[in-house]
This record gives C-alpha cells, structure tokens and sequence, in this order.
C-alpha cells in the first residue's frame, strides 16, 4: 500500500505546484495592466474603431512585443482579434477569427 501512496504524494503536490504558478501568473498581470500605459477601456476603444464594432471580450497579456490588450471584436457577422500595444495604444495587429 505505501507504494502506492508516494505516486500520489507526488501528484498531488505537482498539481498544487502548477495551480499555485497560475495563480502567481493571473496576479502578475493583473499588476501589470494596472501599471500600463494604456487602460484596458482606452484600448477596447481603440479596437472597436479599428474594426467597426463591438468588443465582447478583452484581456491583458504579454506579448513577444511587450505589455498587449487582445480585444475580440464583432463587425457585423465577422469576429476580429485586436491587439492594442499597452504602451502606445496603436493596433499592432487585427485579423478576422474564423474559429469562434
């Protein structure tokens, strides 16, 4: 029976382990889009302009190119995903999302 229970063990502090790094990683951006430049409604505005319509999901994330918003927009019957620099507040990049 005991060894059964070190594979266990081990799980469940593997598990304990990965829950507590997102964690950890949900705060960190959350610290960071209180830090950046842009806020997140500057940037949903910035998104719905650029693709005329209305954002139904936005979130911070860091980027290869540093501190983004990615806005998910609804045009018409298109769905775009925007991605507003957190710094700047410019559209880096915006491409219709045919998987939603």
């Amino acid at each position: 029976m005991s060894s059964c229970i070190k594979p266990i063990l081990a799980a469940f502090l593997v598990a304990g382990t990965a829950a507590t790094a997102f964690a950890a990683g949900a705060e960190n951006d959350a610290l960071a889009a209180a830090n950046a430049k842009v806020s997140l409604t500057q940037a949903i505005t910035a998104a719905e302009q650029h693709a005329a319509g209305k954002a139904t999901k936005a979130e911070f994330e860091h980027g290869k190119q540093g501190p983004v918003y990615e806005v998910e927009v609804v045009s018409g019957s298109k769905v775009f995903d925007v991605r507003v620099d957190a710094d700047k507040g410019t559209v880096i990049s915006s491409r219709e999302d045919k998987l939603d």
